[in-house]
Formats: structure tokens, sequence, C-alpha cells
């Protein structure tokens, strides 16, 4: 049996089918959509049919009817009743009666890695490996391999459903990594354009991290509660923790970061007053700092085979907090309550908290950035519910100035040749602008609209600084090529709802303006 098949026939074991469903919906699901969701709805080679993986999908009657475009997804419509699509949606909405442990045996299972795959010696391109940038075009489930001087598009491959979070690259900037919702894990290889296996890593998962050696990826799971961590150079899972507060509590993981000065992870749990911290170095550096009052009684707990490898550290909160943001070394991290009212600021070093912030409205600190000015190092973060962009001194904590936009935005993006940051303004009427904010001024000095009337967000920028890429998030959408100096059009690329852009370099150094 492979391993997607063992993958659906250990979820059809381990769920029973919603007591609300009607068994009329049950039996289509079984008929019609269980040979590629999986018996349990779990998934197989189509994406899982659960609404921890759906979240806000809307026109699932539309898909199941008429299937998705560019996929291996048909349409029923011919055979199914409308009535009969309704009772389907229903059916897909409910929760599952139970969650089987996804443990490292069946992680394994759905392990799948490419037969005919072979390295290349050598790039097979001419472009700059360090300039590549990727697009993730969520619109057909693909990413585009774009040369970063000339545009041309390298390679066209497709992803699992659904992708989740940013891509991680190894730290040579070869292998990249990218998550979707229903937690798949896939490996590509940038010098051979070629995909190198896939491996399924949790049920519903957040994001992945990679470790400061490039040895180990992190998955952050929502379901199970989990954090899993797998072999980079095989996608094999070499430890999958569970997750419990103090008081045993399990407690879904928000996301998993990496801090690379300090040789670990860093978890934000959604169910617990406790930030984590997972060692990646055998030696723990970290943990024996001279502040082992913040471990637990008896020090750290070894998860892994070496002393120190994978060990946990606890940092007590008095919430809470999601959605971090570190500074440049992290030595601090920045963490949001449930509410988004305020910001938490914790020491790292010694596990206490160091201040708080005045961020109402929501503040997306995941897409916070900094940059020099005045010779303080600031950061800035936009709000999902206010449209503002905050700005904190990051030597004494101090608001600096609450900018205000044309609406609530998503995502900020700099590089540390540009004098600006690039805001979007992705919710709300002005959703087709993109703010250009001078850095030391703090004001706007110029709104630029690639599309009017359409969705424009998320921009990254060139190895050198010199171009900025601004996503139209359409399906039928386009990557926009700005000269960063001039803030002219330099060219447009049609793609499939992209919704991110990732350049090589620039994650791979911490690109100072990139969010991390």
């Amino acid at each position: 049996m492979t391993g997607r098949g063992y993958l659906a026939y250990v979820a059809a074991a381990a769920l029973a089918l919603p007591g609300m469903a009607h068994a009329d919906a049950a039996a289509d699901f079984a008929a019609h959509c269980a040979s590629c969701h999986g018996e349990g709805r779990l998934g197989g080679t189509g994406p899982a049919l659960i609404p921890e993986t759906l979240g806000r999908v809307k026109g699932l009657d539309q898909v199941i009817a008429h299937g998705r475009p560019a996929t291996q997804m048909a349409g029923f419509g011919d055979v199914l009743s409308a009535e009969q699509i309704t009772g389907l949606v229903d059916f897909i909405k409910a929760p599952v009666a139970q969650i089987p442990d996804w443990d490292a045996a069946r992680i394994e299972a759905s392990r799948e890695m490419a037969a005919d795959y072979a390295p290349a010696p050598a790039p097979v391109f001419k472009a700059d490996p360090m300039n590549i940038t990727l697009v993730v075009e969520t619109g057909d489930h693909h990413v585009s391999v774009l040369d970063g001087d000339t545009f041309d598009v390298l390679d066209r491959f497709a992803t699992p459903y659904a992708v989740h979070g940013g891509p991680k690259f190894s730290p040579d900037g070869r292998y990249v990594f990218i998550m979707s919702r229903d937690g798949w894990v896939q490996k590509y290889d940038i010098w051979s354009l070629r995909e190198v296996g896939r491996v399924r890593a949790g049920l519903n998962s957040r994001n992945i991290a990679m470790s400061h050696d490039g040895q180990w990826l992190a998955v952050a799971n929502y379901l199970p509660q989990t954090l899993t961590i797998l072999s980079t150079a095989t996608l094999e899972p070499v430890k999958v923790i569970e997750v419990e507060a103090r008081d045993g509590t399990p407690s879904r993981v928000s996301a998993v970061y990496q801090a690379p000065q300090r040789k670990s992870f860093i978890l934000a749990l959604k169910d617990a007053p406790e930030i984590w911290e997972v060692a990646t170095d055998p030696e723990a550096g970290p943990f024996y700092d001279g502040y082992v009052h913040t471990f637990e009684k008896g020090g750290t707990e070894a998860f892994g085979a070496q002393e120190g490898l994978f060990a946990r550290r606890r940092i007590r909160t008095e919430e809470p907090l999601d959605d971090f943001f570190f500074d440049p070394d992290y030595k601090n991290l920045i963490g949001t309550n449930r509410e988004g009212t305020k910001g938490v600021v914790i020491n790292l070093i010694s596990g206490g908290k160091v201040a708080e912030l005045p961020l109402p409205g929501m503040p997306h600190l995941g897409s916070g950035i900094t940059w020099d000015r005045n010779g303080h190092k600031v950061m800035a973060t936009p709000h999902l519910d206010e449209g503002v962009l905050s700005v904190i001194d990051m030597t004494d904590w101090s608001l600096v100035k609450q900018i205000r936009t044309n609406g609530p935005g998503f995502f900020l993006r700099s590089h540390e040749t540009s004098p600006h940051v690039w805001a979007d303004v992705f919710f709300g009427p002005h959703k087709d602008e993109v703010h250009i904010i001078d850095k030391q001024t703090l004001e706007i000095v110029a709104t630029l609209n690639p599309a009017p009337g359409k969705t424009v967000a998320h921009t990254e920028f060139t190895r050198d600084g010199r171009y900025a890429l601004v996503s139209i998030w359409e399906d039928d959408g386009a990557v926009v090529v700005y000269d960063a100096k001039t803030l002219k059009e330099v060219r447009r690329l049609p793609m499939k709802k992209p919704s991110g852009k990732y350049n090589v370099w620039n994650k791979i150094t911490f690109s100072d303006g990139t969010s991390h």
C-alpha cells in the first residue's frame, strides 16, 4: 500500500462519520470524494476537507459542481443535484468525531520521495542562484521560480493544496521547503528545478521554521496539538513533541520561529500562557546562560537521543501570546495577546517581561520589519483592524509614531538599500493601493495604484534592492515589478493569485526590512 493509501486507510479506521451529517451526504462523499480526500476527510491525493483546513473558504458548492481549474478536482454538477451538493457542503464543514494521533509512524508512512530525482552538481540555469525569487500562486496551487535579474520564469511547479506560511530556504539557498494548511511539507531543489519529495507532518498546520544549521525543519500544528521535527535531508520525522501546558492542558501551536543566534526554535502557544524554546543544537547553548531558574524543576527535558538536542524550556507569561516579532539579535520578542489589544516584550535570556506596548487594532507582528532611524533601531507593524502603522523604538520600547493609512494593511517590506517602507492597504475600499513611506520622516511620500479596484499586497525586493515586486492578489493577477528608486513600473508578469514572493538572498541573510 502506498504512503497516501495508508494515510487514507488509517484516517478511515480512526474516524467515525459526524453524527450530525446526513446519511445521504455521507454516502455521496464515500462514492464521489473519498478516493481523493480520504474516507475520514483527512486528505489523500486531495486536501483534507475538515473545518480546520477549509477555514473561511467560500463557494464550496461551486467547486463541487464545476471543479477547480488547473487541478485534478472534477465537477460533479452533472451527477449530483443542487440539494445533494448542499448536503455535501454541510457534511465537510462539520467537525470530525475524533482526530487520530498523527504520530511519527503515520508521518513516515505518508513520506514520498521522487524516485527519479538526482541533485544537479551546479545550477541548471544561468541566473544568480542567490537572486532567485519564488512566487507562491494560490490561485492554482503552484510556485513560479523567477530570475531576479531578468524576471523570466525558470520553472513553475505544483504545490500541495493551500500553501500556508512563508517558504523556508536551507542556509545555502539551494533547497526550499513549502507547507500546506493540511500539513504537507514539500522539498524542492532550486538548483535542479525539481521536487525532491513531500511528507505530511500534521493534519492542520500553521507554519514551518528552519534550524540555524539547516538540519531540522519544525512544523507547528493545530491538529494534532504537536510540534513535528523533520530531517531536512530526508524529510523523515525525527521527533513529534506533544504540546501541553504545565497543568497538562493540550495546546495548539500558533507558530514556530527560528532563533538562529540562540540555536533554537521559539513556539507561540494558542491555548497556554507559556512560550516554548526548543534547542536545535546538542550543546543546548541558550539553556546554559545562567538563568536556570527559568527551567522546569529538575532542569531541561531532553526529547532527543543526544543530551540537549530538542530540549524544551518553558517561559511563563501572564496570558497566551501570539504572532511573535523578534529584535535582530533575537534577545527579545514581542507578542500580542489573544484580543490583539497590546504588545508584550519578553526577554528571551531572562524570560522576564520587559515592557507592554499600546498596540490596539490587532497588530500583525508577523509582518513587522526593522530599520535604522536617527541612530536607533525601530520596528513597525501594520494593524489588521485599524488603518495605522505603529513605529516602535526598540531601544526603550517607546511608541515613536502611528502613521495613518488609507485602511488596515497586511504586509510591510523594505530593504537595507531603500529609503522607503512599502505598505499595502489590504482591507477596505483602498485595497488597490500601496503606500511608500519615508523611513526617516515617517511620512507617506507616494501612493501607487497598480490595478484599480483589485487587491494589491505583499512587496518583495530583489537581492540588491534595485527592484520591488508587488502582487495583484487576484486569480487573474500579476506580479508588478517597480524600479525601487523611481517608483516606475518596469514589467508586469501574469500570475494566478500571487499571494507571496520570497527572494533567496533576502531570506537566508535575514535582510533588514524583511519579515523573518
